[in-house]
């Protein structure tokens, strides 16, 4: 079964860095686009980035462009999304994500990260 455990969130003030890690198992890793996903208190989930299988290609939202960096390491089965100049706004439940060829569709557990004055 598709394993996907999120590590790494937890409370911030604005302008600090986190940085998300994201452990997969029981498929090919290396074979398929990683995203990240997040869901804010009361609203509905919001895209933030993606990244290719070999990690070459990376996607972004506006609203982190700039500020978060996704990543991955195939050899550990991780991926990462590097989180930078974290504003309020960033408060949400973080997730990620993969589609495999078979069409099922994984996400973690996801991990809280909060962005305080």
């Amino acid at each position: 079964e598709v394993h996907l455990v999120e590590s790494g969130g937890g409370l911030v003030q604005p302008g600090g860095s986190l940085r998300l890690s994201c452990a997969a198992s029981e498929f090919t890793f290396g074979t398929y686009v990683m995203s990240w996903v997040r869901q804010a208190p009361g609203k509905g989930p919001e895209w933030v980035s993606a990244i290719s299988s070999g990690g070459g290609i990376t996607y972004y939202a506006d609203s982190v462009k700039g500020r978060f960096t996704v990543a991955r390491d195939n050899a550990k089965n991780t991926a990462y999304l590097q989180m930078n100049s974290l504003k309020p706004e960033d408060t949400a439940i973080y997730y990620c994500n993969t589609v495999l060829d078979t069409g099922g569709d994984y996400w973690g557990q996801g991990t809280q990260v909060t962005v305080f004055t």
